[in-house]
């Protein structure tokens, strides 16, 4: 579990961490350089009661999702064609909205940020939808600022505190 103190509100205590594939972590299908090693430093923090922490719920557009993330210690989702955007929000609320952070940049990750505990939005190389970004709670610009963020939680403190 991690637990990020929020000074002026109250502490995030984040059991899982659901992720979009395709602009979030990869663009045009291609994992980032480290993304891999970062997702499994997460994984190894998160780790709790059998049951993964890290968790890729992707419509996976180029079809590489599988094979990217193949050794890498994380949960992958791949959802069938229509209300991705429904089926990703009730992942989260299957997890646990409380205890979930999510990260995503498309409009079909708008409601599960919504739903979350916290939400990341990255403007990759694929850009963010707008709806999304009014949805998020911190924006960064890749998604390897998206999970150090994760990995040292007082850059979240600062970025949140109130």
């Amino acid at each position: 579990m991690l637990i990020v103190p929020i000074p002026g509100h109250c502490d995030l205590h984040i059991e899982h961490v659901v992720l979009d594939y395709n602009g979030t972590l990869a663009v045009e299908g291609v994992l980032i350089a480290g993304v891999g090693e970062r997702l499994n430093a997460l994984a190894e923090r998160l780790q709790g009661d059998a049951k993964p922490g890290v968790h890729v719920v992707t419509a996976d557009t180029f079809g590489r999702a599988q094979s990217a993330l193949h050794g890498i210690t994380c949960e992958v989702k791949i959802l069938p064609p229509g209300n991705q955007a429904e089926a990703k929000r009730t992942f989260v609320q299957q997890l646990g909205t409380e205890v979930t952070a999510c990260i995503g940049n498309g409009r079909n990750d708008r409601l599960m940020l919504e739903a979350a505990a916290l939400s990341i939005v990255v403007i990759e190389g694929e850009g963010a939808s707008v709806a999304t970004l009014l949805a998020a709670d911190v924006v960064v610009k890749s998604p390897l600022d998206a999970l150090d963020l994760l990995l040292h939680p007082l850059r979240l403190a600062a970025t949140l505190r109130s």
